[in-house]
């Protein structure tokens, strides 16, 4: 057998393995790596010998943790619309005023590339530091050609730390300029956005919904993307129901995200189709909203994920394990159910296989945390104390970054 690296010796290791039962637990366990792949999986003494081995005593051992979902790249800042949602101004009422979005567009148009990279990849270190070895960030506060493509070249100059899976976003929202003329601003999108942006990229998203776009170019915009090459996601039933789940998932969505106003139809089309439901805590909770239907989601079958949805205005949240946290708070989801949220459900939510769970066959992304103090090396603990801990131990692709 051939290793490069041994982590030896893992209080508690949480495989996500499906092959395994529940969250695939093995006690005392240790993982061989070799290159970028898990090369061994077991008990700590039947460990092979390797040259390089990192210690785990003591520590909860998990697959690499994944972020399905957020807008990491961006510039200004919404503090003051904070203020104003605490005063009582309503989200949608805002975007339709021309902020929310909107102000964060004309921030992120006249920054420099150098500007939006410092600030992604400061971003993209914390959330390493508390695990995550792979991430989703999308565009969409350019809602111009040459913006957009400059977020999207952005996220492609990045070091591979964690690894980031790039989503176009152009259908974010109607800009100033279409405000009077918004099918111009979905041919330009369809037209001249994507044939530069789609090679960038590997899905393309759309925000459908009260202040944004209709069912009807939502539609256009996915079916267009879809057709240069990109996987298909939606921003959906999230401030009203717009009947885009079904639609979408009828398109072969591969997730879809928010879902605060799924209808059963939009359940019944994402169980057919294989659709994740990526859920988004910290948005429900800074804008007070009701939480989606997880129960449905459950009875249908259809796999959970969560994500924080970093974002400046309605998810300023950077911690992965805090949105574990409120899932199980305001939503209801189990333990359980939040671990495999962030890691083998969130793989599944971005299409990769091989990520969020560990056994012969996956990659070698691992993440050791200790417990808070007094406390078990076990998952409740983490999720019990919300956010207050980073990794001791991150692996990336068999490359030890932490």
């Amino acid at each position: 057998m051939k290793v490069d690296t041994l982590i030896h010796g893992i209080r508690r290791l949480y495989t996500m393995d499906p092959g395994r039962e529940g969250l695939g637990l093995i006690e005392h366990a240790s993982i061989a790596t070799y290159k970028n792949n898990v090369a061994w999986i077991g008990p700590s003494k039947d460990a092979p010998e390797a040259s390089t081995i990192i210690h785990g005593t003591g520590l909860v051992g998990l697959p690499g943790l994944i972020d399905p979902h957020t807008h990491g790249i961006w510039a200004g800042s919404r503090s003051n619309e904070f203020a104003r949602r605490l005063a009582g101004e309503d989200y949608a009422d805002i975007l339709e005023s021309g902020g929310g979005i909107l102000s964060t567009v004309d921030a992120t148009r006249e920054a420099s590339v150098e500007a939006m990279s410092a600030c992604l990849d400061a971003r993209l270190r914390h959330m390493r530091d508390r695990g995550v070895t792979t991430v989703e960030t999308k565009s969409g506060y350019g809602l111009e050609v040459a913006t957009e493509r400059r977020m999207l070249s952005a996220m492609r100059s990045m070091p591979s730390v964690p690894d980031i899976v790039r989503t176009y976003l152009g259908g974010h929202t109607i800009p100033r300029e279409y405000r009077s003329n918004r099918d111009a601003y979905v041919r330009q999108i369809i037209e001249e956005q994507l044939p530069v942006c789609a090679p960038l990229a590997d899905f393309v998203d759309v925000y459908c919904d009260r202040g944004a776009f209709n069912k009807d170019e939502a539609v256009a915009i996915l079916k267009a993307g879809k057709a240069h090459g990109l996987k298909v996601r939606a921003h959906a039933e999230q401030v009203t129901h717009t009947g885009i789940a079904e639609a979408a998932a009828k398109l072969g969505a591969i997730c879809l995200d928010h879902l605060e106003r799924i209808d059963d139809a939009g359940i019944a089309a994402m169980a057919d189709a294989g659709t994740v439901a990526v859920l988004l805590p910290g948005a429900q909770l800074y804008l007070k909203d009701t939480a989606p239907p997880v129960d449905a989601f459950r009875a249908a079958g259809i796999p959970i994920a969560i994500g924080t949805d970093l974002n400046p205005g309605s998810s300023p949240i950077h911690d992965i394990w805090t949105v574990a946290t409120l899932a199980c708070l305001i939503q209801g989801l189990t333990i359980e159910e939040a671990i495999l949220g962030i890691t083998r459900n969130a793989a599944k939510a971005l299409d990769l296989p091989r990520h969020g769970w560990l056994g012969k066959g996956s990659v070698a992304s691992i993440a050791l945390f200790a417990p808070p103090p007094g406390e078990p090396a076990t998952v409740e603990s983490l999720v019990q104390h919300m956010g207050s801990f980073g990794a001791k131990v991150v692996i990336q692709n068999g490359k030890q970054v932490i």
